[in-house]
């Protein structure tokens, strides 16, 4: 298996940036429009507004975002190790989360805020809904794939269901998981940016969409370059987790 440095994760990082910076300032050069303001203006508007209009709607989103990762991992990892380690339970599950997962969850937003109405707790569940279900399948799939070998050898010496979950199940997962979670987030952030769009005056999707609204479009690129920077940290933390648990591999 091949490794990228994390430096050189970095310097792959810096590069994009750069790349997408100088691609952005001569698109504003060529236009000459406010439509599409250089993104020294925009990082020099961040810096004015952030503490002063713009932080708690970061904290709103991150509050969200961070709830919904936390409530998939607790609900899903166990789900999908059950599934995984027990066959009958896998057989009784998994024709419901095949009918449920290809289901467009965007769609569901309507029902979501008919039954649980436009406040926090159908934010979460539309978050949930987009997480929890790679989660499950990458669980389950990781369990399944463990030898069965590693399994007798261990039984062999004594070991309990408890001591085997500490011991082989959750090593050998655990980066899979954190995988299906990293690529589950590009879409429940997506899914947050819409939903703070209804029945809330605080977030990052708010903030933008107002900006819009109020034709201030530093202040909405300046949400859209913030949203993006903490999609951005939430990658890179996933990414430390699973360096520091998977580290053997």
């Amino acid at each position: 298996m091949i490794t990228v440095q994390p430096n050189k994760k970095w310097q792959g990082a810096l590069y994009s940036a750069a790349v997408v910076l100088l691609v952005w300032w001569l698109l504003a050069w060529l236009v000459q429009l406010p439509i599409i303001p250089s993104p020294v203006a925009v990082f020099n508007n961040i810096i004015e507004v952030f503490m002063s209009r713009m932080e708690i709607h970061v904290w709103y989103s991150l509050v969200r975002i961070s709830a919904g990762i936390l409530i998939s991992l607790l609900i899903g990892v166990p789900l999908g190790f059950l599934m995984g380690y027990f066959d009958r339970i896998d057989r009784m599950l998994s024709p419901l989360v095949y009918f449920t997962y290809p289901v467009p969850k965007l769609a569901l937003l309507p029902v979501v805020m008919l039954i649980f109405g436009l406040g926090e707790t159908s934010k979460l569940i539309m978050i949930v809904l987009i997480i929890i279900f790679q989660i499950i399948i990458s669980a389950r799939d990781a369990v399944k794939g463990i030898p069965q070998e590693i399994y007798r050898s261990l039984q062999s010496l004594g070991a309990t269901r408890i001591q085997m979950l500490r011991e082989i199940i959750i090593p050998a997962s655990a980066s899979e998981v954190l995988t299906a979670t990293r690529l589950a987030l590009g879409t429940a952030i997506s899914i947050l940016f819409f939903t703070e769009t209804f029945g809330t005056e605080y977030g990052m999707g708010y903030f933008i969409m107002d900006s819009w609204m109020r034709v201030n479009y530093l202040d909405m690129y300046a949400g859209i370059v913030v949203l993006s920077f903490m999609g951005f940290c939430l990658f890179t933390i996933i990414d430390l987790i699973e360096s520091r648990i998977s580290y053997w591999r």
